[in-house]
């Protein structure tokens, strides 16, 4: 059973899920709108699609790893930072991925892509996988892993 900030998260996420589907069907208007300047830039259609990729697929894992945060041997706090950063990562890392690129005619990503991999979008949901994944690790009866907040 989930607990009830668990199962807040994943009706926030749920209600999040449908703008990643309209923006995968702005993504197809811009396939089919040749004055977009979708089309023309390479870089641009690597980015938002990438972006879109990585928005949808960390909103999953996040519904995933809510169903087990709870059952893990966690600290209230270590709880929250699982549920807040994995989830967070799937608006700040494909956020980079789209500010970086926002002109039609950008040749390179600009410095908003760093932004990806730092704070909340980067590190912060890999120490919340990482987190989550050593909890119940114990060695000769102890706990071992992060420790508590």
């Amino acid at each position: 059973m989930l607990s009830q900030e668990s199962r807040r998260t994943a009706g926030i996420l749920l209600v999040v899920l449908p703008t990643v589907i309209y923006g995968g069907v702005s993504l197809l208007g811009f396939l089919l709108d040749r004055s977009s300047g979708y089309m023309e830039n390479p870089l641009r259609q690597n980015l938002f699609r990438a972006g879109h990729a990585h928005a949808g697929v960390l909103l999953v894992l996040s519904l995933v790893a809510l169903r087990y945060v709870d059952e893990a041997k966690l600290s209230g706090g270590w709880k929250w930072v699982v549920r807040s950063f994995i989830p967070s990562a799937a608006i700040f890392l494909p956020a980079a991925f789209f500010f970086s690129v926002l002109s039609p005619r950008a040749s390179q990503p600009n410095a908003f892509i760093y932004n990806g991999f730092r704070r909340r979008g980067g590190a912060g949901d890999r120490l919340g996988d990482a987190r989550c994944g050593l909890a119940p690790c114990r060695a000769n009866g102890q706990r071992i892993g992060l420790p508590a907040l």
